[in-house]
């Protein structure tokens, strides 16, 4: 028999647990029993509300559900790498608790799975209950990243998505602190293959991925699947250079052929701000991937599991 992996990443999440947690044990029950059995890995990643007692009850009436608990809040990418660090599937699902993809479709993963693809991806076609301005940046940001990096990112899609075995392997064996989940499992290539659906209001409680998060995630995948921003600062810092260059030049023909110097002081004090602006911005991005290079050579854990449940 097969075993698959269900991975659940959980972050305050009370209000929708007992529903996210029915919706998909009457999904994962569809499957064939004499051929596949599986496992449910909620990951508390840190509440602050009754999500980790939600799970501990689960627990203690279903054995095939497990818990992992953080010590602290790490974040959405880390409590789906921990959960799959610790599956024991011959592929592994990972979806969220928000009820915003629908557990069903893991039937349909699980289908194309079995056609002999390693990676199976959920690719959105409607989005219901997000503002316009989600929906704006969402399609533009994948747009964007795939212009930038040399790997091409699924567009339109998220985190949900079923691995095989072989993949997931791969996937586990970078061990990078700036995670952007999708665009590492799009790295490592293999067979991949999608099913569309649509996704759904959320059915209780908050948004996990407010601006600032948004923000955070965007700058991950660029600095983490690209050097353009570096090329770009490159290409700035040639091109001040140049327009320096014939200020430089129009200085010394005023001081040299004129009497009128204070024309020349604007020009000045333009080419010195504009210059002094690029500076910075340019070492701002070179400080980004510093920064990271930084956090990378601590090599500290990635997340620190303060219990095991179910195990």
């Amino acid at each position: 028999m097969k075993l698959i992996s269900v991975v659940v990443p959980c972050y305050n999440e009370q209000e929708v647990f007992a529903e996210s947690y029915k919706r998909l044990t009457e999904t994962l029950s569809q499957l064939d029993a004499t051929k596949y059995h599986y496992e449910l890995i909620f990951v508390n990643d840190g509440s602050k509300d009754n999500t980790l007692l939600l799970i501990n009850e689960a627990i203690t009436k279903d054995n095939k559900v497990k818990g992992i608990n953080f010590s602290r809040n790490f974040g959405h990418q880390i409590a789906i790498t921990a959960g799959l660090d610790n599956c024991k599937g011959d592929c592994a699902v990972v979806i969220d608790a928000d009820l915003q993809d629908p557990p069903a479709v893991i039937l349909q993963m699980v289908q194309k799975w079995e056609e002999g693809y390693d990676v199976v991806f959920g690719k959105r076609e409607e989005r219901a209950g997000e503002s316009a301005f989600k929906l704006i940046t969402a399609k533009w940001f994948y747009r964007f990243i795939n212009r930038l990096s040399d790997v091409d990112i699924p567009l339109d899609t998220g985190d949900f998505r079923l691995m095989d075995r072989n993949a997931l392997n791969q996937f586990l064996s970078m061990r990078e602190s700036y995670r952007f989940v999708r665009g590492m499992i799009a790295w490592i290539g293999f067979n991949q293959t999608f099913v569309t659906y649509d996704r759904e209001s959320r059915f209780a409680g908050t948004t996990k991925y407010p601006f600032k998060k948004m923000l955070r995630l965007a700058s991950d995948a660029i600095l983490s699947f690209s050097n353009t921003p570096l090329k770009i600062a490159t290409f700035v810092g040639f091109a001040t250079s140049i327009v320096a260059f014939i200020g430089i030049l129009y200085a010394i023909y005023m001081r040299t052929f004129t009497n009128n110097y204070v024309e020349g002081w604007t020009l000045l004090m333009i080419s010195i701000l504009m210059i002094g602006g690029i500076i910075l911005l340019v070492l701002g991005i070179i400080g980004e991937y510093v920064g990271r290079i930084y956090g990378e050579i601590k090599q500290r854990p990635l997340y620190i599991i303060k219990d095991k449940i179910g195990f």
